[in-house]
């Protein structure tokens, strides 16, 4: 059995899969890596196969339909031989210093009395052109270098989220979890990274900055003018968060508050995105979504609706609006995304 299995979600990625792949390589026999060509209607598939055909102990190549980043991730995790589970997005890549610390941890945790459930990473916004990389980190929640439960966390400030980048599920949680992303739908990561977390006992945060997670590309999903054209996609995620929130015994008080800030970020990302395409069907679907949280869960709703970001995203008129934008141009500034 392999200690770490990567999933590799490939739709046309031919210009830039080697950088991702050769990071990976790096590795060796402990990893599996399994390349999920989506679809591709360009040369990413052979480009897979001769990589297969190299590293015949190391990477499996899995041509499917295209079904989308989330069919990509099921697939993965359906066919992980690995103890444990990590995505890594085709144009993105890992460090390789970080990298050989995170195998040694896990080999080392592996034979501890204790399972591992999920282990924390840092992650690198490697935004093309800027001179200072914004690294996530995550010392002010999370003890550092010890195997905790989410009794032992600390508050998760605004802004200090756990994303796909910086995550390592253990395999078998995952399936145990039974999740399953949607196909043909962007923004699942946050489902991907959300519904597990009930079902995490025990976490580990290694603080190296293992992930490098690119920015740049004109068509990338995080792209801003591309997630306001995709934003009924952004309010389908945010509302099966909602649903899965809401129907999910969530025992743990620590990460029941966690998992609610989670969706209070979501509901504020469909908010500002709605306000920026500006036209009166967005500010339609806009309302629309707060009303189905009040709908779906009353409690959740008042503490989300009247927190300090809930109100910056429900401010009256025209003027209010303009308020709400620059709020999200400040913390894009001080976060670094987009």
């Amino acid at each position: 059995m392999k200690l770490l299995t990567f999933a590799v979600p490939c739709y046309n990625s031919m210009d830039y899969m080697a950088r991702c792949i050769e990071s990976l390589l790096v590795g060796g026999d402990e990893v599996e890596i399994l390349i999920v060509d989506d679809g591709s209607t360009d040369l990413t598939g052979e480009l897979a196969d001769k990589y297969q055909e190299k590293y015949p102990n190391i990477i499996k190549v899995i041509h499917q339909e295209n079904g989308g980043h989330g069919e990509a991730v099921n697939v993965g995790i359906r066919n992980a031989s690995g103890l444990y589970f990590k995505v890594v997005d085709s144009d993105d890549r890992v460090d390789e210093a970080s990298y050989i610390q995170v195998l040694d941890k896990l080999r080392e945790l592996t034979g501890g009395d204790e399972t591992l459930d999920m282990m924390l990473c840092n992650f690198v916004y490697d935004k093309e052109g800027a001179r200072r990389k914004k690294v996530m980190h995550y010392e002010s929640s999370v003890p550092v270098e010890e195997l905790i439960t989410w009794d032992q966390t600390k508050h998760f400030r605004k802004g200090r989220y756990i994303l796909m980048h910086s995550v390592i599920y253990r395999t078998k949680l995952l399936r145990k979890c039974g999740i399953e992303l949607p196909k043909h739908t962007f923004y699942v990561d946050n489902i991907y990274v959300f519904e597990p977390l009930p079902y995490v006992k025990t976490l580990y945060y290694l603080p190296v900055n293992f992930y490098r997670y690119y920015i740049g590309r004109e068509d990338q999903s995080v792209n801003e003018s591309v997630m306001i054209s995709r934003i009924d996609q952004q309010i389908k995620v945010t509302k099966l968060m909602i649903d899965y929130f809401k129907d999910t015994k969530i025992e743990n008080k620590r990460l029941r508050r966690y998992m609610r800030n989670y969706l209070e970020i979501m509901m504020v990302i469909s908010s500002i995105f709605l306000i920026k395409a500006g036209d009166e069907e967005a500010l339609a679907k806009k309302k629309q979504l707060w009303e189905y949280l009040r709908a779906k869960d009353l409690a959740t709703y008042f503490t989300i609706r009247h927190s300090m970001l809930g109100e910056s995203m429900n401010l009256p008129g025209k003027g209010g609006r303009k308020i709400s934008v620059g709020g999200y141009k400040i913390a894009q500034m001080l976060v670094g995304f987009n």
